[in-house]
This record gives C-alpha cells, sequence and structure tokens, in this order.
C-alpha cells in the first residue's frame, strides 16, 4: 500500500494534476490540510472513504494515522497545499514512514507563487532582467530560518525575490529589501491566489506596505519584488530567435 502526498494546488479546485485527481478518487482514506485545501477536493474521495482535517493534529497523530492506514492495506491520499516540494512539511513525514517501512510518492502540484505570477501576468525569468528566482520566506512564530537566509543577504543578488507567508512582515520585508532592490524597485502581494476571494496588489517597495495594510490582508499571501514586474524593451528570449540554428530533429 501507498502513502501519496498530493499537492492540492493553490486554491482553485480544478489546479490540480490529472494524476492526484485519479488518486484521490482511488484512495479509502484522505488526510487533507484543513482550510488550505478546497473542499471541493473532497468530493473527489470515494464514497465511504475516511476523509480526516489534519488541521488540530500534531506530527506523530498524523504519522499513526498513515501508517494504520497502512497496515490496514488502504492507500492515503495525503494532501497539502501548493507543492509538496515547497514549505509543505512533508520532509519530517517522510523521515518517519522510512523508517516505519511504509511506501509513499510525492505527486506534484501547483505552487502557490506560480499561481500569484500568472494572476499578475507576469513572468519571472525575464531576459536581461532576471533569470533566477529566489524562494524563501521570513522568521515568524514557526520554524526559525538558517543562518545566513535573511532578505538582505538573499536579495543581494538582484533575483526576483518570492517570499511565501510573510504578509503581516510586510514592512519589515520592505525595508530589508530596500537595502538591495531600491523604493522603487516594483513589489506585488497576491493573496488567496486563484480562489474566488483572490487579492491583486501592486505596487513599489516603497508603497506595497500601505496597500497590504489597507487592504487588510495578513496571511495565505505570496510576496513577490523584482524589477521583472514591470519589465519593458527588454530582448527577445533566443529561444525563439531567428538566427538560432534549428535541426528537423
Amino acid at each position: 500500500m501507498t502513502v501519496y502526498f498530493i499537492g492540492a494546488g493553490p486554491g482553485a479546485a480544478d489546479l490540480i494534476t490529472v494524476r492526484a485527481q485519479r488518486i484521490i478518487a482511488a484512495s479509502p482514506v484522505c488526510l487533507y490540510a484543513g482550510s488550505l485545501v478546497p473542499q471541493e477536493l473532497l468530493a473527489e474521495c470515494p464514497e465511504g472513504a475516511r476523509v480526516i482535517d489534519t488541521a488540530r493534529l500534531s506530527l506523530d497523530e498524523i504519522v499513526a494515522l498513515l501508517i494504520e492506514a497502512d497496515a490496514a492495506g488502504q492507500d492515503v491520499a495525503r494532501l497539502h497545499s501548493g507543492d509538496p516540494s515547497i514549505f509543505s512539511a512533508v520532509a519530517e513525514q517522510v523521515r518517519r514512514l522510512e523508517s516505519a517501512g511504509v511506501a509513499y510518492q510525492v505527486v506534484p502540484g501547483v505552487p502557490a507563487f506560480t499561481a500569484a505570477a500568472a494572476s499578475l501576468g507576469r513572468e519571472l525569468t525575464v531576459p536581461g532582467v532576471s533569470q533566477s528566482i529566489v524562494l524563501t520566506r521570513v522568521s515568524t512564530l514557526s520554524t526559525a530560518m538558517p543562518e545566513d537566509e535573511d532578505l538582505r543577504s538573499l536579495g543581494r543578488s538582484g533575483a526576483t525575490m518570492v517570499v511565501h507567508l510573510g504578509a503581516h512582515r510586510i514592512d519589515q520585508i520592505a525595508e530589508e529589501l530596500t537595502e538591495n532592490y531600491g523604493r522603487d524597485c516594483p513589489a506585488a502581494v497576491v493573496a488567496f491566489a486563484s480562489r474566488p476571494d483572490e487579492i491583486v496588489l501592486r505596487g513599489t517597495l516603497a508603497t506595497i506596505a500601505d496597500q497590504v495594510k489597507a487592504a487588510g490582508v495578513t496571511k495565505t499571501a505570496v510576496v513577490i519584488v523584482g524589477r521583472v514586474l514591470a519589465a519593458e524593451g527588454f530582448p527577445d528570449s533566443y529561444l525563439y530567435s531567428a538566427t538560432r540554428e534549428r535541426t528537423t530533429h
């Protein structure tokens, strides 16, 4: 039997993979991450499935349920918001399942930052402007950030900066990034990306904090900072250049 760690996407129920939908529909046990996973997805669970909200459960309690299902010969659809490879807390579950000899697979999903970029209508890697993306967060009540992964240090490259779960620290984010990006650097905040109640805010590092406060955005938001957000006059990508040599294969 297998535990499937499934990326349930950023919020819209139809932003999941065909593979994820198929696994959910065939799994007799489904564990999902509370309000972060759209309720419409749970309708995909088979009739009679055991559906459990893990929002109030500890890690040990969650893993015990996974091991219990495996012992009963049942596949498990373990739904996480976004994509399991980013800020999902999957690593510690996997470590325990490996120790217990329980098989698992990871099914990728649409991460919040790509849904936010789609809402902004912007590519985050623009030729001649930025070809790198930094995905990070700020220290909160959750796990502390590793040493040297503060925003000032990460911002020295000038790469497109994506800060997850940082809306309530928007003053800190704007202040620390201004040192390397400048007050006039474009910035955006997208809350509840892809959901009906989505909020999209655009400004600069000098103005974005006031917009976030005025909109009452405090959580479930992605902060994006970089010149790519307002890039104009950049060179075309060489990928489709007429001067590029192409083969017939």
